[in-house]
């Protein structure tokens, strides 16, 4: 099928590529280990030329052969390619934020081809402690594209679990607010470099029951004391015997991400004690073990996400008219 656009999600440590056709459908999609600080470092030849700039290089190997076939197909790039160590810089836009004024502040690259990449900026939020996202926005914008009338004027967050995760209020199909919470990372270092991670035994297996009590610790009476000092149960649990080697990293997991999202509750209810419909973006165990937890939390309206980020590409090159006006076919309801 013929192609209208190609669209790359590149971030710090992977880069993904799609081929997109009639109204955003993807044709064909890559991954690779190609983000902006793992980029290939071998020179070979692009567009006729010997070239040794790591961005020409992972981009032609992403979708060089693509641009052959179609060379007019129009590039649209999302993520750290945009911030200042990437490709090239583009500017945060300031919240609130639409897809009118991301698709209005596009970053352009010539590329070694003479193809010209289209770089959609991050967010920015200004406060006392300042916020930022690059290449989430792109997401959200894909999950709010597919909203019906109904779902788009309720009360709404949209939550992208992962090292640095994201929980995104919007309004009016803005994005309008957003907080951080670093779980994963956390969750990796106290794994990797910290004494807790002395007696873990990791499982290919997901642990529930181990994932729920790490929950419950989170929201019981010792969890008001906060993560700094209920993560230590991980290890006196395991002393005491309550608690399995194998069992401790579910446990910790849960207990990381029950401390995130009884936090996130307490800033997201109403006068009347109701809470949002969430949307979830992400790999599907994460997804899993958020929508868990969010349950546990009262969160009782939680649905997932798919294709949101090449919704969220499609959308920006359409409004910024790189691509002729198509409504995309993929309708998420919440």
């Amino acid at each position: 099928m013929q192609a209208h656009l190609i669209a790359l999600d590149w971030g710090t440590t992977s880069l993904r590529a799609y081929r997109l056709g009639e109204h955003g459908r993807v044709l064909e999609q890559r991954a690779l280990s190609a983000g902006i600080m793992q980029l290939p470092n071998t020179p070979r030849r692009v567009a006729g030329s010997l070239c040794s700039d790591g961005f020409e290089l992972a981009f032609d190997e992403a979708c060089g052969d693509w641009l052959d076939a179609q060379p007019d197909l129009p590039v649209i790039a999302c993520g750290m390619v945009g911030s200042a160590q990437g490709w090239r810089e583009a500017t945060y836009r300031e919240t609130p934020a639409s897809v009118d004024e991301l698709s209005a502040a596009l970053q352009t690259v010539r590329s070694a081809r003479g193809v010209t990449v289209h770089i959609i900026p991050g967010v920015l939020q200004r406060s006392t402690l300042p916020n930022v996202m690059r290449g989430e926005e792109t997401q959200v914008l894909g999950v709010l594209a597919g909203l019906n009338e109904q779902s788009a004027s309720q009360p709404l967050l949209i939550g992208l679990p992962g090292s640095h995760s994201k929980w995104v209020q919007v309004a009016q199909d803005r994005i309008v607010h957003f907080d951080t919470f670093m779980t994963g990372e956390v969750y990796a270092a106290l794994c990797a470099h910290t004494i807790l991670g002395r007696t873990m035994q990791h499982s290919e297996t997901f642990d529930s029951v181990a994932f729920d009590r790490g929950l419950a610790s989170a929201q019981s009476e010792e969890g008001a004391a906060g993560p700094l000092s209920t993560i230590f149960s991980c290890r006196t649990l395991g002393l005491t015997g309550q608690l399995a080697a194998s069992a401790q990293p579910d446990y910790l997991s849960g207990l990381l991400i029950g401390h995130e999202l009884g936090s996130l509750a307490r800033l997201h209810h109403d006068t009347h004690g109701h809470l949002p419909a969430v949307i979830l973006i992400g790999s599907e165990s994460l997804c899993q073990r958020y929508a868990r937890g969010l349950a546990a939390c009262g969160f009782t309206r939680v649905t997932v996400a798919a294709q949101a980020t090449e919704r969220g590409l499609w959308q920006v090159a359409v409004q910024a008219g790189l691509v002729a006006r198509q409504s995309y076919h993929y309708v998420q309801e919440v």
